[in-house]
């Protein structure tokens, strides 16, 4: 029997290779050799299982890296090359679902309140490493979109830009950080 991470870990896979109206209940059990009770057992319908997947999308796309940065106790510039590490390393594993689920944004309310928070989310988190990072409070927040606008204007061009080109980018970019202090004894 599939368990219900199983069952989204599969829709997420869906979604990143034929986009949301790929997502049925027929296909998701198809993908899983699996029957609709078994669906049922899990979700309340495609409503709950789409609230379901978003949910399981924001934590392991989003809440999972910054847990994984900040447990840790890195300094800023380590935390922040750490944090691009996990996440190229995730998007290769996973290519596409950023994209589709964006696409998804445009046509669902609720999809587009749930990305909203999600950008939300990650720009506000890239504005603390940058502040730690100890700059101008004015540069903030615009370098905390840069770094994010990289990444997802990366993943949207066609094709898009490979791991090693966006890190090469971000490396560039990573040079407009405040000089590292040199520790005083």
């Amino acid at each position: 029997m599939a368990s219900q991470r199983d069952w989204l870990d599969t829709g997420l896979g869906i979604l990143a290779r034929d986009g949301a109206r790929a997502l049925t209940i027929e296909r998701l059990c198809g993908e899983l050799d699996l029957t609709k009770g078994s669906f049922y057992h899990h979700f309340k319908g495609m409503t709950g299982y789409h609230k379901d997947l978003l949910a399981h999308f924001e934590a392991e796309h989003t809440a999972r890296f910054i847990t994984a940065v900040e447990g840790s106790g890195e300094p800023a510039p380590v935390r922040l090359r750490r944090l691009l590490d996990i996440v190229l390393d995730v998007e290769s594993d996973s290519a596409g679902l950023e994209s589709a689920v964006r696409a998804w944004a445009l046509v669902d309310a609720d999809v587009r309140a749930v990305q909203e928070r999600v950008d939300r989310t990650r720009i506000d988190y890239l504005s603390v490493l940058w502040r730690d990072l100890g700059g101008p409070e004015s540069d903030v927040t615009p370098m905390a979109r840069l770094l994010y606008l990289i990444l997802i204007g990366g993943q949207q061009v066609i094709p898009p830009i490979s791991a090693p080109e966006l890190r090469d980018i971000y490396q560039r970019a990573l040079r407009l950080a405040p000089p590292e202090e040199a520790e005083t004894e």
